[in-house]
């Protein structure tokens, strides 16, 4: 008699939904089970046949970390292109060559964390590359675009599924786990929430990961934005997964919280759902949820919310159905197709900013490149291997012929003599191997370890001549004639070993530091470790004492190989920017809008030898340069294993430019607010608000061809304003042109943008055609955040709708009468004043009320501080006003421009979350502005007017 084949559990039925599914494979889970499902590293349940799961894999431009891969252009080249087409189909390629690597190598994830959708809004951002624009619209347009392709188009399961980054309001790399960005009201729906917002609601987002930074004195890890904001945006599970070591920060660095099992009981709480702590040991998150439980301070509740958010992902992505999932048979990887694709996103994220008729090259030009980057691919920190690579000089060579075109790279070429009169040599390296540095890809790139085989630098009456680069504020890098960068390992020794520098500490940076002992010598800091070089009998190293002290003999500056060759030519290209893991990058923000003053040189060296000189800017992020003197300027975010060939074709006209800037360039540092101010109303920020007068302009790029705009009709309805207009190429070479709408209210009650990107068309034109663009604007576009009355509002009155070429180069105007809903003054008798809901404030910043909710406002260096609040009606009278605070201090409230009408007292309060009300006689009737004037260590919630 045979047994029955025993029935597969419902969890395993395809033709059950998911919700039902996901109910069944929970109810399967021990509690221990589903506590270790919150770590990023998820065991597997043998007895259930589930497998173990991570969270996260690295995709922000193609499949990073794991190995070899195609590499696109960095973010912020991909939002330069303004093209969501293109976008999308990286975001498709990219997750089908995750699925293609993913089926040779399991520890390539699904559950890619990108695209990163924080705000350009300060151009010394270290990690500038990694977003798409200072504008939310566009940056909410790229994402969703780059979603889209990441996920697929299959109704039900995912090819991969996207993980935003870092929500929220994240710009900065200074102090970025302990920093807290003050984030008012307005700022926060118009400009921060927005991107995030607009791209979850398009449907193709997995989740969203908190930012290590806090917002308004509260961590992003236990941020009640993600119950109130993000989750209500979609009926769809979202899965938020902590960054690394962030949850540990809760208590260790931010001090928030006085026990680790407090802070993870906060952050389930709170809506974290998958906790990247410890790298691969998820004993400690294990351990720290367990006391949680034990405590009484999370419930099975709690766990089994977060569980089924990552259950959820994970029956999407397929991984319970291998017969049923499209995309389980997926092999495209470095197909030629993708290899097109990175060369055409590398082209049109290219932007030309100036150019005087220099541009396009003709095909018989001598043409010079020169500069640190001439003859670079330079990766960053979330690339993958380059399978591919094109430098501009390769470029170059390949379009024009090598004997049309000469290189100098612009390195000063040195020798270190030490105090003993010997030098710095670099022994001679075996055959180079023939294994890609990167090829079998690390789970966390941070913990490689760097090469101890080679032998160390030693000294003898010699030397070797190195090459030195100095990339900014004295950061220098060092490399052997045979092309290996001088690197330290962990054993402390000097080696000529590294292809690039890189990794989570550089290993390959250093600075010359004036000796007191020695008038011309200089002391050789390694910036990885801190230590000086010294020279020992058994080779160079790193140490804490003996520091050798070293002159630098210039064997031949870079300015004169690259003046030479720049006379030798007919136009010289100068290459110049930065290396995206230098002066700029993860941990670190830049300190100046200024090219390096190496490259300076260079380029006034070129400028000089050659007056038909073309600089191009191959950068992570925008550079104040005079281009009074240049008849041409180009600039390209890092394209990438195309990168090359890419500017090549632009510079000989083979193709148009047609890259537009996704942020303003400022033509100094004195243009830019304080890197901490997120207040981009208050501090007239980005194209939105500032004031000045750029460098280059939001939106700003040239072509090779002409356009000319016309017909422009607008039309109000109901629900949307309708514009169209025509585009039509007046030039002689088909080209692209991006089309740009942008929309501001003519006579606002409040302070609104300038104008405000409202939507964009990038279209492709032969000589002599024209494209009619039409476009449907929701009435929500004009709106604003009513800080009064806590909601969007649509202000009656006139609005300017602008067509062009940038936010600068408006071709067409027009204007059309909007009905909206009146302004009404504040019911402050009914409603009081929320602290937050300031309309100005001076001298003070936002902070957490409590540790769970809610905002407070505290004088900035204990004041004062002065809050604004406009148009407060208090009807027939009130008679008296109280104020809810903590701390100790003073609150002071008058009317209009008066004195103070009453002085509240605050007595010391136990602690920063000990609230008390305090009150004082108070008259007024009608409406006014109330001044609120802070004084101490006080925190305000609220105030209140009554009788």
């Amino acid at each position: 008699m045979t047994a029955p084949t025993p029935s597969a559990p419902p969890f395993r039925d395809t033709r059950l939904p998911f919700a039902k599914r996901i109910d069944d494979l929970l109810a399967r889970l021990t509690p221990d089970e589903r506590i270790a499902f919150l770590h990023q590293f998820t065991p597997p349940v043998e007895r259930l046949g589930v497998a173990a799961f991570r969270t996260g894999q690295e995709a922000l431009h193609g499949v990073a970390w794991m190995g070899p891969a195609t590499v696109f252009p960095q973010a912020v080249g991909l939002g330069a292109t303004w093209n969501e087409d293109l976008v999308r189909r990286v975001g498709e390629a990219v997750s089908r060559e995750a699925r293609a690597m993913r089926a040779r190598d399991d520890r390539v994830g699904l559950n890619v964390w990108s695209p990163t959708v924080n705000l350009l809004r300060h151009p010394l951002w270290g990690r500038n590359e990694e977003g798409y624009s200072e504008d939310p619209r566009l940056t909410s347009a790229i994402a969703t675009a780059y979603t889209r392709g990441l996920r697929g188009d299959h109704p039900v399961y995912w090819r991969t599924a996207p993980v935003l980054k870092h929500w929220l309001a994240h710009n900065n790399e200074t102090d970025r786990d302990t920093s807290s960005s003050s984030v008012r009201p307005r700022v926060l729906h118009e400009y921060d929430l927005r991107a995030f917002r607009e791209t979850v609601e398009a449907g193709a987002v997995a989740g969203v990961m908190p930012a290590y930074n806090l917002v308004n004195g509260r961590p992003n890890h236990v941020s009640p934005y993600l119950r109130e904001q993000l989750r209500a945006w979609t009926d769809q599970e979202l899965l938020v997964c902590s960054d690394a070591g962030a949850p540990s920060n809760l208590v260790d660095s931010e001090h928030y919280f006085d026990t680790h099992e407090e802070a993870v009981a906060a952050a389930v709480r709170a809506g974290v759902d998958s906790f990247t702590d410890h790298g691969t040991d998820s004993s400690k998150t294990v351990a720290r949820l367990q006391g949680a439980v034990a405590r009484g301070l999370l419930s099975g509740a709690d766990i089994d919310a977060a569980v089924r958010r990552q259950l959820s992902v994970r029956f999407r992505l397929g991984e319970f159905d291998p017969g049923s999932d499209p995309f389980a048979g997926t092999d495209d990887f470095d197909t030629p197709a993708h290899r097109a694709l990175a060369r055409e996103a590398a082209e049109q994220a290219v932007v030309l900013l100036k150019n005087d008729g220099l541009l396009p090259l003709a095909h018989d030009t001598r043409v010079a490149v020169v500069g640190l980057l001439a003859d670079e691919c330079k990766l960053d920190w979330y690339s993958g291997t380059l399978l591919h690579r094109s430098t501009p000089l390769e470029g170059l060579y390949e379009r024009l012929g090598a004997d049309r075109v000469v290189f100098a790279e612009g390195v000063d070429r040195v020798r270190l003599r030490t105090s003993s009169g010997t030098y710095l040599v670099v022994p001679a390296a075996p055959d180079a191997a023939d294994d890609v540095p990167g090829a079998e890809g690390a789970l966390d790139p941070a913990l490689v370890a760097g090469r101890t085989d080679l032998s160390p630098l030693s000294a003898d009456a010699h030397g070797t001549e190195l090459a030195l680069a100095d990339w900014g504020d004295g950061v220098l890098t060092l490399r052997a004639p045979d092309g290996r960068y001088l690197s330290v390992a962990e054993d402390g020794f000097l080696r000529a070993s590294a292809d690039q520098p890189g990794g989570w500490v550089v290993q390959e940076t250093f600075r010359l530091e004036p000796s007191a002992a020695h008038k011309r010598g200089h002391l050789l800091k390694h910036l990885g470790t801190g230590g000086h070089v010294c020279v020992a009998a058994d080779g160079v190293k790193v140490a804490a004492q003996d520091a050798e002290v070293f002159e630098v003999e210039v064997v031949e500056r870079g300015e004169d190989a690259v003046a030479r060759a720049a006379a030798a030519a007919d136009v010289v290209v100068v290459v110049a920017g930065n290396d995206p893991h230098i002066n700029g990058r993860e941990t670190e923000d830049r300190t100046t809008l200024r090219l390096p003053a190496h490259q300076e040189r260079l380029l006034r060296a070129a400028r000089a030898a050659n007056p038909a000189t073309v600089l191009a800017l191959v950068s992570a992020y925008p550079y104040a340069v005079d281009p009074a003197d240049l008849p041409a300027v180009l600039w390209t975010a890092h394209g990438g294993q195309a990168a090359g060939a890419a500017l090549a074709g632009i510079l000989t006209g083979d193709v148009s430019p047609a890259g537009r800037l996704p942020q303003t360039w400022y033509a100094r540092d004195d243009d830019l607010p304080d890197l901490l101010d997120y207040d981009v109303i208050g501090g007239r920020q980005t194209y939105l608000y500032f004031e000045g007068t750029p460098l280059f302009p939001f939106g700003h790029g040239l072509s090779y061809a002409s356009f000319a705009y016309t017909d422009l009709r607008v039309t109000s309805g109901p629900d949307a304003v309708r514009v169209s207009f025509t585009v039509t190429n007046t030039g002689a070479v088909t080209a692209d042109e991006v089309a740009q709408l942008y929309v501001r209210a003519v006579a606002p009650s409040v302070p609104r943008p300038r104008r405000e990107l409202a939507g964009h068309r990038r279209v492709r034109l032969d000589p002599g055609a024209s494209a009619g663009l039409s476009f449907e604007l929701p009435l929500s576009v004009f709106e604003f955040w009513d800080v009064a009355h806590g909601r969007w509002r649509l202000e009656p009155g006139t609005y300017e709708i602008l067509a062009g070429a940038s936010s600068e180069d408006v071709r067409l105007r027009a204007r059309v009468g909007l009905d909206g809903e009146p302004a009404g003054p504040r019911p402050v008798r009914e409603r009081g004043l929320e602290a937050a809901d300031f309309d100005e404030h001076r001298g003070t910043r936002i902070v957490d009320a409590t540790r769970t909710a809610g905002d407070a406002v505290t004088p900035l260096d204990d004041g004062p501080g002065e809050l604004v609040y406009r148009a407060c009606d208090f009807g027939t009278g009130v008679t008296g006003v109280t104020a809810e605070v903590a701390g100790e201090g003073v609150v002071e409230i008058s009317l209009d421009d008066g004195p103070a009408l009453a002085s509240l007292t605050l007595r010391p309060t136990k602690g920063p979350y000990d609230y008390t009300t305090v009150d004082a006689a108070f008259h007024a009737t009608g409406v006014h502005d109330v001044h609120v004037t802070l004084r101490g260590p006080l925190r305000l919630a609220r105030v209140g007017f009554g009788g």
